[in-house]
């Protein structure tokens, strides 16, 4: 049981378990719980796991050996690429709400529309070669090219708090980055001088 639990097919059952309830609640109460939910429900999910997998690298760098941050950052990845597939439903939401090509290219000119498609461009070659076969091949470039997360993820914020009918929320999340951002550059600037 506790190697299932360990897993990596359980630990992506569990990452779909928020996905399966968005797609229930629209299905089930479409009038109660309609588009602008299930959009935003999607959207805050992409950025809660983008805020994990961002917050990885200093839990790593404070509790190096404990086991929970080693089996943490054995699952960077995968916490990575459900972010991204929160955000590819999200989208997708949103192109099916268009219904048509000529509705969002008339929409570009929106700033919150434009800094969402920037960080999706962002995030797609990062959920492509999120995998091992592509950390081979790319070897040192493999690290550069993930390093696009950080603009992604501004753009991720910018987009949700421009977004925003009340951007109060968006604006706490964006102090929480800021602090994982700065705890993460602190640190790896200390273990430098050490």
């Amino acid at each position: 049981m506790k190697s299932i639990l360990k897993s990596q097919p359980f630990l992506w059952f569990v990452l779909a378990l928020p996905g399966f309830w968005i797609c229930w609640r629209w299905l089930m109460t479409p009038d109660e719980y309609g588009y602008g939910h299930a959009i935003g429900d999607s959207g805050d999910w992409a950025a809660w796991l983008l805020m994990v997998t961002l917050a990885v690298t200093p839990i790593k760098l404070l509790f190096r050996k404990q086991r929970w941050a080693i089996w943490l950052m054995r699952r960077r990845r995968d916490l990575g690429v459900a972010s991204f597939a929160y955000a590819a439903g999200h989208t997708a939401m949103y192109l099916w709400k268009k219904g048509s090509l000529e509705l969002v290219l008339a929409e570009l000119d929106e700033d919150f529309i434009l800094v969402g498609w920037l960080a999706l461009v962002l995030f797609v070659p990062l959920a492509v070669t999120s995998n091992n076969v592509s950390m081979r091949k790319l070897k040192r470039s493999w690290k550069s090219l993930h390093r696009l997360v950080y603009p992604a993820a501004v753009l991720t914020f910018l987009h949700w708090v421009w977004s925003a009918f009340d951007p109060t929320a968006a604006w706490i999340h964006v102090g929480i980055l800021a602090v994982i951002e700065l705890v993460r550059i602190f640190l790896q600037r200390r273990q430098r001088v050490t």
